[in-house]
């Protein structure tokens, strides 16, 4: 999938977002200065032997924005597109879910040039183990705690923190979450992100007194976290009447669509476009076969953009017909969209919206570190314990200033880590 960048850095693109919301919070000069740099960035080559014999050196990234709340947090991407710019923006973008949550963890993010759909599952695993012997000495469970991300799953978790232990010759569980929950993975992480952001939408729906059957949703983007939200929804009575993948989407004006049945069809074919039902899978409801950019604009209650980033921009923004948008994906509006929606559509952002995965990291982490499990439905209590309480939050404040919910998060995130940087005395206190 294409990424449609209108102008500059993704990075100096996501701080954009940031500095609009900074009029509603007193910053200090030296807060601003702390949080517009990343603390650390790493680039590595990692070599690695191929089935046929060849040598291939991957770039791989990793950036800890900050830790002023804890030890660093983000997730791990393989995707030819990899950029550092890119990973740079998304370390940001997890400092502040963290801050908005209220998790102890700063931001971090990691990944690596490659498209992974092109190597064996021996090459992969090298990949995986060689870029971990690449950046262990910049993580570690007090200091930077990776996780799985775009095309990294829980098995490529499993291979790297066994990776880690090796090299430090001891078992430590806590260094990388999203694992397998044989290898000390937490019950729940496989729907986290998607949970969270269904939490989320309930508390919406519930605020302003939606009947939830009649609202119709279309999801772009039917990976992980596309399907279990879409999952999530159909199961409470919304109508799910628009999918897509990067292959292309399909679209139902009166019908509901089955999140279920067509991913049992997408895993056979291998795409969405153009599939629904065939045979005892389930039963055939008319469609219409849509590209992936046209779920974006059809007529829906709910949109959600479940892709990656910049999907949204000036060129399609005013084809929006959602009332609503829920950001599951990072970034999914590039700031020239975002201006133009702003005070048009009602949008729940992404370092709230999909904040359940890296909640739920921090939850494995914590078992790891106590060495006590937890059940699923501790798991999901506690999940929507935070997620409702981040959403109460965001939304007093919108309420109290006047502010999009946009603007509300990040100036609710960045009061937490004002409070933070303040603790340690700024330029005001060293002038006394």
């Amino acid at each position: 999938m294409a990424k449609a960048i209108e102008s500059g850095s993704i990075f100096e693109n996501t701080k954009k977002l940031f500095h609009h919301a900074l009029k509603h919070v007193k910053l200090s000069e030296d807060a601003l200065k702390i949080l517009e740099k990343p603390k650390s960035v790493l680039e590595v080559g990692i070599p690695v032997r191929m089935d046929d014999g060849r040598l291939e050196v991957f770039t791989g990234y990793r950036v800890h924005h900050n830790d002023l709340l804890g030890p660093t947090k983000g997730g791990i991407r393989y995707h030819p597109a990899v950029t550092l710019d890119e990973i740079k923006s998304l370390a940001f973008l997890m400092m502040m879910k963290c801050a908005v949550v209220g998790i102890p963890f700063g931001g971090a993010k990691g990944g690596i040039t490659v498209d992974p759909k092109h190597l064996s599952r021996k090459e992969l695993e090298r990949l995986s183990r060689a870029y971990i012997r690449a950046i262990y000495e910049f993580i570690g469970p007090d200091v930077d705690i990776p996780a799985p991300d775009v095309y990294t799953n829980e098995m490529i978790m499993g291979w790297m923190a066994d990776e880690y232990n090796k090299i430090s010759r001891k078992l430590t569980p806590a260094v990388i979450t999203g694992k397998p929950v044989s290898l000390g993975g937490s019950l729940g992480r496989d729907d986290a992100t998607a949970r969270g952001a269904y939490y989320i939408l309930k508390e919406y729906a519930k605020k302003k007194k939606l009947d939830e059957k009649k609202l119709t949703v279309a999801v772009q983007g039917f990976g992980n976290a596309g399907f279990h939200i879409a999952k999530l929804l159909h199961a409470d009575g919304y109508r799910i009447v628009g999918l897509s993948d990067s292959q292309g989407g399909i679209y139902t004006k009166n019908g509901r669509l089955d999140p279920d049945s067509i991913m049992k069809v997408k895993q056979h074919k291998g795409k969405l476009e153009g599939v629904y039902c065939v045979g005892t899978v389930c039963d055939i409801i008319d469609h219409k076969k849509i590209s992936n950019e046209e779920v974006l604009e059809l007529p829906v209650d709910i949109l959600i953009p479940a892709a990656i980033e910049n999907q949204i921009t000036g060129r399609n923004a005013g084809k929006i017909k959602a009332t609503l948008i829920c950001e599951i994906a990072n970034g999914p509006a590039t700031p020239e969209a975002d201006e133009f929606l702003r005070n048009k559509k009602t949008i729940i952002p992404d370092i709230l919206a999909n904040a359940g995965g890296v909640t739920v990291s921090y939850f494995e982490w914590v078992q790891n570190r106590a060495g006590n499990y937890w059940t699923l439905e501790r798991v999901h209590k506690k999940l929507k314990e935070f997620m409702v309480n981040a959403f109460n939050g965001v939304t007093s404040l919108a309420e109290e200033k006047k502010i999009d919910l946009r603007t509300a998060a990040y100036a609710y995130a960045s009061g937490r880590l004002l409070r933070a940087i303040e603790a340690k005395g700024t330029t005001e206190y060293f002038r006394e």
